[in-house]
């Protein structure tokens, strides 16, 4: 009888311990299988997060190139306002030479006109107490003369 529950010469305990190993393997084949099946979704996960990461990192490129265009823009902005005011100041300065030499020149020539008005006037003055002595010459010249006139009709008798 133990001759029939012989399978291909196979004892049903060594075909017991075979299929004990061969589950045994299949369990452990599953196990790993499900341990590398989280691996792969974990390391899924990571992806999509290191993708989410270089794409924020992407947008934040882009933003940094922004504002170093902005900046930029920016500095060219302050550099030209710099050149502006210095141009501005340069100017303000020659215009402000132009206006003070041009006004020492009409004060030269105030003082020069105001000079020539005052000799004129003291001549004028001059001429003048001249002309004065000559009326007062000629009056005193004339009075006396009809003083020496008004002797003279006293000298005779009538």
């Amino acid at each position: 009888m133990e001759e029939n529950k012989k399978f291909n010469n196979y004892s049903p305990e060594e075909i017991d311990e075979f299929l004990s190993t061969v589950i045994a393997q299949v369990e452990q084949m599953i196990e790993e299988s499900k341990l590398k099946n989280e691996l792969i979704i974990s390391k899924e996960k990571r992806i999509k997060e290191l993708e989410e990461t270089l794409k924020d990192a992407e947008k934040n490129k882009e933003k940094l190139a922004h504002y170093e265009r902005m900046e930029e823009t920016l500095n060219n902005a302050v550099n030209l306002a710099q050149r502006t005011s210095e141009q501005i100041r340069n100017n303000a300065q020659r215009d402000s030479q132009f206006i003070l030499e041009d006004a020492r020149k009409n004060a030269s020539r105030i003082v020069n006109e105001a000079l020539l008005k005052a000799e004129k006037t003291e001549m004028e003055a001059e001429s003048l107490k001249r002309n004065v002595n000559i009326f007062k010459r000629k009056l005193r010249g004339i009075i006396e003369s009809q003083l020496e006139m008004v002797d003279d009709i006293e000298k005779v008798e009538f």
